[in-house]
This record gives C-alpha cells, structure tokens and sequence, in this order.
C-alpha cells in the first residue's frame, strides 16, 4: 500500500487561483493557475467563486491517482462568504467594490479605533467590517441566517464541508479582530458578526475530510485531511520564518505580488501612523504583527502599461539593470500613487516626472518606484537588521538591489528557491520543513541613488504642499 505524504495547497489570491501539488519533504511537483474574474450581480462586483470552484474541481482531478494526505487552504485577506444551508448563499462581494457614500459615512462612524483593531480606514471593502455592513443591507435574509467564514476558509469548507473561521484571515485591517486581546472587535460584536462567524480555529488544524461527493467527483481519496488554512501574507511571513535568519528576533518579511506587504517580526515601533495603511496582522499563532503595505503590484503594472513583457522575467534582468544610470542621469522619476487611499502616501496623486519612452528604462524606472515607496513602508515598522523580499518580485533585479542601496542598514535577502505563500503552507502541516536552497544575499546597485532619492522626496513634498 502506497502511503499517502503529498500535499495539495490552493491558493486563491486577488489576481490568481494557484494550486500546487508538493512533495512531503517540500518540492513542488505540479502546478496550475487560473486569472481571476469580477462577475456581477445586482451592480456590485463579486468574486468569481462559481468560476473558480469549477477549475479548482477540475484541477484536483488530475492528481487523482497521487498520494495526497492533506489539503492547505489559502486565501487574501478581504473577503468573506455567506453559507445558509450548505450552500453559498450568494457570490462574495469583490474587495475593489464601492459602498455607497451614505452607507460608508455610517459605518465608518460606528468602526473600532485603530487602537483596538490595528486596522486603519481603507477604501472599498479592504476593511471586511464594511462589506459585511453593506451585506447585511443588500442581503438581510441571507445574512441573518447565515454562517460567515474568511476567504481561505470558505475554500476550507468547499472542500470539507465544515465551517471555521481563523486568526490570520480576521486579524488582517479587517476591523473585526483585537489582536491584543485576541478576540472580536466592539464593532464585530455590536453588528452581531462576532455571533455569525463559524468557530475560531488554528490555522493547522486539520478540520475534516474531503467532501464525499467531491471525493467521487475528482477520483480523490475522501480521506485526505483538509486544514484551516490561513491567509496569504501571513503564509508568506511563515514560510519566512523557516530560514533561521529570519526566525530571528527583528526581521522584516516584504511580500510582494498585488500588494507589497512589509511584515515585522519581534518587536516592532511603538505606534504605527494609521494614516499611512499601517496596520497590525495576526500570525498564525495569533501574535501580532507590525505592518505597513501598498498596492506595488498593481502600480508596477500600471506603470509599464503596453509592455508584455513583465518587470520579473528572468532574460531582461542584465537590460533593466543597464537601463538604471539612463534613468538616473534624465531623472525619470513616478510620484505616488497609482492606488488611491493605500500605502503609505494614500492622499497623493500619481504622475511621471520625465517620462522615459525607452522599454527598458520604463520598466527600470517602474521597479525604482517600488523599491522608494518600499523603503518608506519599512521605515513605518521599524525595519531592522535583516530583510526578506519574496514573492514575484522578488525575481526583478532593479527593485530589489534598489532596496539593498537605499538601506544598507539592512541585510537583503532573497529565497534561493521559490518558497512563499505555498511554502507557508506546507509549514502548517510541518512545522520542522526547512525552506530548501538558503538565502542569497542581495547586492546593491552599482549606480548610487541617494540623490536620487532626494529628488523624489522633494518631489513628493512639494506636490503634497500644492494640493493641500
């Protein structure tokens, strides 16, 4: 008999579904994804959870003669789903979807302090509390009956059949979480939304088994165990915590993909700047976490508009590494930000400063953006001594020995092998994993930026003067 030692991570971010198929001692085997959709329905933009459950179904039957013995859930942090009856009571609202004004106002004057949640106010519903209000509103029936679950752990529940909810996916600018108290917010429970969440539950809790029918369905064993899972960042952050540089006290996790999340760990700044989208995340062992993110991805994305080809791929490195004195000598520059009411210069409007029209130098120029809007987001936490960038763009040269230059304070490192949010994952299931390949050490830059710098501050400060 084949002994089952396999596991399966499904990963469902903002922009991607991934699922992954890895081994027991932590190589990745296999591995697919999916681009996420926004379906709508009564005019507001929702998660794709039909969609995605269709692939995802599709996908876990190929390993259906593999030796799975557990399935980790992940998830992005801003997203909760309705469950009546054991069934999806309706799509969950996407994250990016606006309140009404009216209803905004109201909610935003019953919130918790950010003293209490860590969560500072957010546009959209990237503070959950303010979807969950416009829910109850567009779907009271529903609602009042329903069972809530996170994100990660609707994914749980899609697979087991059992509903928890977990600290990580409520502990992040949710405003629902204390994270000093470990508990629900005031708000949480004066909305009666403490009451309808499903229990709280560790992330490495294995909380059932998969559902027959999807067992059937995929040729799966209906014995693989399903775990809680958790949300994506803090994966990330545990992954991170496997390398023993990192474990230490006073390291600094940047994940970077859609958001760019900068993550203290030990002791952290006394007060973070609510203004600033700084916030406090939960670890998976329900310890806070000194945070301070912005919308990185999406920006650089933004910024390199008609190019295919991505600030990341692998064959460009030595051309966007050549293009950085191009860019320094015209002082192309992008001012913040791309993502209105995020990271930390929320207020701002973004705009080119001598516009390079050159490939290279536009991609060159994106990924120095990042990496200056990065160095004020690690300043915000208290970044010291060692630093992890992971993620994606961690594989783009210019951003990252952009980071090593502007803080040679900072031992920058990046994973030898890709071993983020999945690798988090496997952590849950074991613990002593150790992240295969070490860390290799950042260089920094060749070309000098700290005038550079300069110039873009003074930028940022006089354009913050003229609007104000």
């Amino acid at each position: 008999m084949v002994r089952a030692d396999e596991i399966v991570v499904v990963d469902v971010g903002k922009t991607l579904a991934k699922v992954s198929l890895w081994s027991a001692d932590g190589h990745c085997l296999d591995r697919h994804s999916r681009a996420n959709t926004r379906v709508a329905s009564g005019g507001i933009a929702r998660l794709d959870a039909t969609g995605i459950a269709g692939w995802l179904e599709q996908t876990l039957a190929r390993w259906h003669d593999r030796p799975i013995a557990a399935i980790v859930p992940v998830g992005h942090g801003a997203a909760a789903a309705a469950i009546v009856d054991d069934t999806l009571a309706f799509a969950p609202f996407d994250y990016e979807a606006a309140l009404p004004e009216d209803l905004l106002a109201q909610y935003r004057a019953l919130r918790s302090p950010f003293a209490q949640t860590g969560s500072p106010a957010l546009p959209q519903g990237l503070n959950l509390g303010a979807h969950l209000f416009w829910m109850d509103r567009v779907h009271p029936d529903a609602m009042a009956r329903a069972t809530l679950v996170p994100w990660a752990q609707y994914w749980a529940w899609w697979l087991s059949g059992v509903a928890v909810s977990e600290v990580t996916s409520l502990g992040c600018h949710t405003d629902l979480w204390n994270p000093v108290q470990a508990g629900f917010s005031d708000l949480a429970v004066a909305q009666g939304w403490a009451g309808r969440f499903a229990p709280v539950v560790p992330a490495a809790q294995p909380i059932g088994t998969l559902r027959p029918d999807l067992a059937a369905r995929t040729g799966l064993s209906p014995d693989i165990r399903v775990l809680a899972g958790l949300h994506d960042s803090n994966a990330a952050l545990h992954a991170a915590r496997g390398f023993a540089e990192i474990g230490a006290t006073g390291a600094t996790v940047l994940s970077t993909g859609t958001w760019f999340i900068a993550m203290r760990t030990g002791p952290g700044p006394a007060h973070l700047p609510e203004a600033r989208d700084c916030l406090v995340n939960v670890d998976c062992f329900g310890q806070p976490v000194p945070s301070a993110r912005f919308m990185g991805g999406r920006e650089i994305e933004s910024l390199i508009e008609i190019d295919t080809r991505r600030v990341d791929i692998r064959p460009d490195q030595p051309h966007l590494i050549a293009a950085v004195p191009r860019v320094l000598a015209s002082g192309a520059m992008h001012l913040p930000t791309l993502a209105p009411g995020c990271g930390p210069f929320p207020d701002h409007a973004g705009r080119w400063v001598n516009p390079p029209e050159d490939w290279y130098e536009r991609r060159a120029a994106a990924c120095l953006y990042a990496a200056l809007v990065a160095d004020v987001a690690l300043g915000l936490v208290g970044a010291g001594q060692t630093l992890l960038v992971e993620g994606r763009f961690a594989h783009a040269q210019v951003f990252v020995r952009a980071i090593a230059s502007l803080r040679p304070d900072l031992a920058v490192h990046v994973a030898h092998a890709d071993t983020d949010v999945s690798f988090g994952a496997l952590r849950l299931v074991d613990p002593a994993l150790a992240p295969p390949g070490g860390l290799v050490r950042v260089l920094p830059l060749d070309d000098d930026l700290e005038r550079y710098r300069i110039a873009w501050t003074a930028a940022v400060t006089a354009a913050q003067e003229s609007a104000a």
